[in-house]
């Protein structure tokens, strides 16, 4: 056999994590007429027809320029007529195409506040393969009910709605979701529904939250609902309710699956404190395409079919998406290019409730199961589209990172001590954005260690930890890093007695009658290269 054994590590879970088919994408560089915008608030007053899959009405944007302009610059696919748009309730002339819409105004606007009105209509961009292609899903329920639903991630909010697109800005007093529609279907959205109106045969939902929510979960779903409900106490004992809309005809398996949500909800706090949003909901509602999150109002279509964690029922779906609310929502990456704090850190979430629930053994199994690529770097630059920083490893070998950052912590109490802080700290989280930069400071400062050389490693590179053995003499042989600056603690294995050593690019000698074994439990992504 060949003497350099390699792993490679994903999380085997689900297909939600196939690669995406995108035609559409958001984020990137910054323009100049954006970056002196901060959006502050997003009000969407929208007629929705299922019959001739079409929408109508306004959206508002609020927002606060750094500095005075003639122009401002709003993200909305060209899919739509703009019939109308104010700027502080004057009308002003504007041009749409390439999915921009430049507003001229007639004189320069102040720096301040400004609130930008755009009316606008038509047929949205459809969805072809919905969660991994974006836009809206026009469908029928098994009963002939119209259902409406919409994915966004990769394509940003403005598959719908005028707003400024990219990760880096969101609405830090929330958003308004003013949505009509025929009077027999129900409409789920972010936050709290302030009223429900009727007139004649319509119905009028407000949805409102006073968080702030990333473009993407600015989403509504629509069809032929019940309403499920159920009251959490959080960690800091908060009643938070939870409601999860769900088809008429799967009510009946609703309950237990808020069951479930609830027990996942608990682990979760217990590891990354509480559930960021306890002062409006934790909300669920059945979708067409397989899930998504978004924020409160998670989309999940994975049917109820549950596995098996501890001899427990266990949906991988849902207690992903659900670890968004931290990961991604909570915690926002400023740029996709730091995509992998979402997701990586979010999946390893997951093998988290593997280790609550199953034990310790499994949790190492776990990551001696899971499997990855590994062809492009975790980070590849900055300034990125969401398309071009997604690839597959952010979820598994970011995770995979977070569980090596475990062992070389080798503190328990201080790793999870740490990422409860970078979670909860208000530094890092809600209005303020986060980097890569800003996780490997972090981790570095609380560990006593500068972890630069394994973020470069591991993050910024493909290479793989190369630990050379080499026999020296008949009984004893040379353990040594050789491309790692920093001394790294190592599992070493002799004679069937396991050591936690401390193994730099000098190496240390250790006795052993057979060829000692190294990094057994594979903490590492790594080389293990054996010389005689």
């Amino acid at each position: 056999m060949r003497k350099i054994f390699t792993l490679l590590a994903l999380l085997a879970a689900s297909q939600l994590y196939a690669q995406k088919q995108k035609t559409l994408t958001s984020g990137g560089p910054l323009k100049p007429e954006q970056a002196i915008m901060d959006i502050r608030h997003y009000t969407i007053a929208l007629n929705v027809d299922p019959a001739q899959k079409s929408i109508d009405g306004y959206t508002t944007v609020d927002m606060i320029m750094s500095k005075p302009t003639k122009v401002i610059l709003l993200d909305l696919l060209d899919s739509f007529k703009v019939s109308k748009i104010l700027v502080n309730s004057k009308p002003q002339v504007f041009d749409y195409k390439n999915n921009m819409l430049t507003i001229n105004m007639d004189k320069e606007l102040p720096a301040g506040k400004a609130s930008v009105q755009v009316f606008y209509g038509g047929k949205p961009h459809v969805a072809r393969r919905p969660p991994w292609d974006d836009g809206f899903i026009w469908k029928t329920d098994s009963l002939g009910h119209p259902i409406v639903e919409i994915t966004a991630e990769a394509a940003g909010g403005k598959l719908y709605f005028p707003c400024k697109d990219s990760p880096s800005d969101e609405p830090n007093e929330g958003v308004d979701l003013i949505i009509t529609v025929p009077k027999d279907l129900v409409v789920a959205g972010p936050g709290l529904m302030i009223n429900k109106t009727t007139k004649d045969d319509k119905a009028t939902f407000h949805w409102k939250t006073n968080y702030t929510i990333n473009n993407y979960s600015i989403v509504f779903d629509v069809a032929d609902y019940a309403v499920v409900t159920r009251t959490y106490t959080s960690v800091l004992g908060r009643k938070v309710p939870m409601v999860f809309y769900v088809w008429k005809y799967h009510e009946n398996k609703a309950a237990y699956h808020l069951q479930l949500l609830e027990k996942f909800a608990h682990e979760q706090e217990k590891y990354l404190g509480e559930y960021p949003w306890a002062k409006e909901k934790i909300g669920i509602v059945e979708t067409t395409h397989l899930g998504m999150e978004h924020e409160m109002m998670n989309a999940y279509g994975a049917k109820f079919k549950y596995t098996k964690v501890g001899g427990e029922d266990y949906d991988d779906l849902m207690h992903h998406e659900f670890s968004h609310e931290w990961w991604g929502n909570k915690v926002t990456a400023k740029d996709w290019a730091d995509y992998w704090i979402h997701e990586g850190i979010g999946t390893y979430a997951d093998a988290l409730y593997i280790k609550e629930v199953a034990g310790e053994q499994a949790y190492i199994d776990h990551f001696k199961r899971t499997r990855f690529g590994n062809k492009i770097p975790v980070v590849l630059g900055k300034d990125l589209d969401e398309e071009a920083a997604y690839n597959q490893d952010i979820y598994g070998k970011g995770s995979f990172f977070m569980h090596t950052l475990r062992y070389v912590f080798g503190d328990d109490s201080l790793f999870f001590r740490t990422l409860k802080g970078f979670v909860t700290s208000p530094k890092y989280t809600y209005d303020n954005m986060v980097t890569t930069a800003d996780v490997q400071q972090y981790f570095s400062e609380k560990s006593g260690k500068d972890l630069k050389p394994l973020f470069d490693m591991y993050i910024y590179s493909v290479n793989l930890l190369n630990v050379r053995v080499k026999k020296q003499g008949d009984d004893t042989y040379l353990v040594q890093l050789q491309n790692m600056s920093m001394p790294l603690p190592m599992e070493i294995t002799t004679d069937g007695v396991t050591k936690r050593l401390i193994v730099d690019t000098k190496g240390i000698t250790v006795t052993s009658k057979t060829p000692p074994v190294v990094d057994a439990n594979n903490y590492y992504l790594k080389n293990a290269i054996v010389t005689d």
